[in-house]
């Protein structure tokens, strides 16, 4: 079997990405990206790259997904496929696979990003991950909202998993407490994801639009930001969405102790980077009563790099790979 043959995945409710690792260091190749919906199942998507991209049966497979890994197994929201990491032992015939949370596999791509992989907002200067030991965090925002920890610790690096996205919406302006008003007419329960998130941002422009008594059509995600520099409502939604962010954000630094930085991943972000770099997400970052001396030491970075979640993936199989 040759040791380049080292396959990995990203897998969401809509689209597989895949590509194979590099066997030498963390990264990858051959990346391509197959739509869930054309393959009955993972391991057909994955026979389907092989042969697309020339590449021989994989000795190790390391695949991120876009939902809970229980008991070796991951089942999607969005998505028909269920993985287990026996079946694709037994498909591939090898022992070495692994399953991993799609936000995981980001939080392993943070210390092999370099500059140009990385869009600092606002101050103070990133801290550089070559030291010994670090603690950072990973918040995004797209189809739901993701965040995770990450920790070097003794030279290994332990991920923190965290539904921090889950905990209830804690709004702290006037506005935000109307809005969480508004919203829990929609909603039993209004969590962070409820307001940042795609569906996040549409419940924003629509609990404005019933605050300012506007009888607006509902717009979707990209429409509200697209129409943002030319419609006031959308402007609003949008400001308001990248400071609440910013709030969550900073409960997360505050939770998992992330004196090193907290990094901003999630489609969102990365289509809209100049929206992000000048909203108020630092300023509710930093908005921490007592603890904003603290806060304002913790540098936040968007990752700009395409494919984080392939990078950590490759890190993991090159991980798993060396341990046999």
């Amino acid at each position: 079997m040759a040791q380049s043959s080292l396959l990995i995945g990203d897998i969401g409710g809509t689209n597989a990405r895949f590509a194979l690792a590099d066997p030498r260091k963390p990264g990858f190749t051959s990346a391509e990206t197959l739509k869930c919906a054309d393959y009955p199942a993972a391991d057909d998507a994955i026979h389907a790259f092989l042969e697309r991209v020339g590449a021989p049966q994989p000795a190790t497979i390391c695949l991120a997904a876009a939902g809970p890994i229980v008991d070796d197994r991951v089942r999607f929201t969005n998505n028909p496929w269920s993985i287990a990491a026996s079946d694709l032992r037994n498909a591939f015939g090898i022992d070495r696979v692994r399953l991993l949370n799609d936000f995981e596999s980001i939080a392993y791509s943070v210390p092999f990003l370099d500059g140009d992989d990385l869009k600092p907002i606002g101050l103070p200067a990133p801290v550089s991950l070559d030291k010994d030991d670090f603690m950072v965090g990973v918040i995004g925002p797209g189809t739901g909202l993701g965040s995770v920890g990450l920790k070097r610790f003794r030279g290994q690096y332990i991920p923190l998993p965290s539904e921090a996205s889950h905990s209830g919406f804690a709004p702290e302006t006037g506005v935000q407490i109307e809005i969480l008003g508004i919203l829990r007419e929609r909603y039993e329960r209004v969590s962070s994801e409820r307001v940042v998130s795609g569906q996040g941002i549409e419940n924003l422009y629509w609990a404005l639009g019933r605050l300012h008594g506007d009888k607006r059509s509902p717009l979707t995600a990209a429409e509200i930001f697209a129409a943002a520099e030319s419609d006031e409502r959308a402007g609003e939604a949008v400001e308001l969405f990248f400071e609440i962010l910013g709030q969550v954000a900073g409960d997360l630094a505050l939770t998992l102790g992330s004196e090193d930085g907290i990094f901003i991943a999630g489609g969102i972000a990365q289509r809209y980077p100049d929206k992000l770099a000048n909203s108020g997400f630092r300023a509710g970052f930093e908005h921490k009563g007592r603890h904003r001396s603290i806060m304002e030491r913790i540098p936040t970075r968007l990752i700009t790099h395409p494919q984080p979640g392939l990078l950590g993936a490759a890190y993991c199989a090159l991980e798993l790979a060396n341990a046999g």
